[in-house]
């Protein structure tokens, strides 16, 4: 069932019927990249910042997109700067790189429970790679909570491509108008609104709650606030039954 909006400030209307929130994972769900888990990965490959910068982000496209395996991925950016990986640098490697995706966003990640508990469906659409794909899900039993999550990398394709929206929409059983996506990057948001899904651009928290007041979401902001404090539930880091 769609989720209605009471703001007196703004006109009732079809599009602002949402009955799934759809997540990002990095750098909405998560916080940009975790600081010392980056050092670790300069310290692990002997790499200067500029010259893993430019590698990491070199290949990143084709892992995400499942073309590279985790393993396949680290190897290409090692040739691409010149070093090599043995076994142990590259299990190293790949262990650090999920400590990079994994410095949680916890605002939102209590907002997407208090979704849960209020009965609005909730979603994951991630551009990312098998390795962290598998870290994050071992790591974060609590994202079993979602109704559903699209890892890119087992689609063999990534945003901002139509098809892996339209995909995801289908399988949590709504259309694009019903669904409010919120992305980091303008060009997945640019994607989804071709589309016709609802959209929010992520920058940060507090910028996050203005936009849903000003945009006459402020219901969907406070969705299930009084079940988290009458029921003082337990917050969504708390472990949780097997992963999907």
């Amino acid at each position: 069932m769609a989720f209605p909006y009471s703001e007196s400030s703004v006109a009732p209307s079809s599009a602002s019927r949402i009955d799934t929130v759809l997540f990002d994972f990095g750098q909405v769900l998560s916080n940009p990249p975790d600081p010392a888990a980056w050092a670790k990965l300069r310290s692990i490959t002997g790499l200067e910042e500029e010259a893993l910068h430019t590698a990491y982000w070199k290949f990143r496209h084709d892992y995400d997109r499942g073309t590279l395996s985790g393993p396949d991925y680290w190897h290409a950016v090692a040739a691409d700067a010149g070093i090599n990986l043995d076994a142990n640098r590259l299990s190293a490697v790949l262990a650090a790189d999920v400590d990079v995706w994994t410095n949680l966003n916890l605002p939102m990640i209590e907002w997407a429970s208090r979704l849960q508990h209020a009965g609005i469906r909730t979603g994951i659409l991630s551009n990312i790679g098998d390795s962290i794909a598998d870290g994050i899900l071992a790591r974060l039993p609590w994202l079993a909570s979602f109704d559903y999550c699209t890892w890119s990398h087992s689609m063999f394709m990534a945003k901002p491509e139509p098809a892996i929206y339209l995909r995801t929409a289908e399988a949590l059983n709504t259309t694009p108008e019903h669904i409010l996506f919120i992305d980091d990057r303008e060009e997945n948001i640019v994607a989804a609104n071709a589309l016709g899904f609802q959209t929010l651009h992520f920058t940060n928290f507090s910028a996050f709650v203005r936009e849903m007041r000003a945009r006459g979401f402020a219901s969907l902001l406070d969705a299930g606030r009084m079940h988290n404090e009458s029921a003082n539930a337990q917050p969504i880091l708390a472990p949780k039954p097997a992963t999907k």
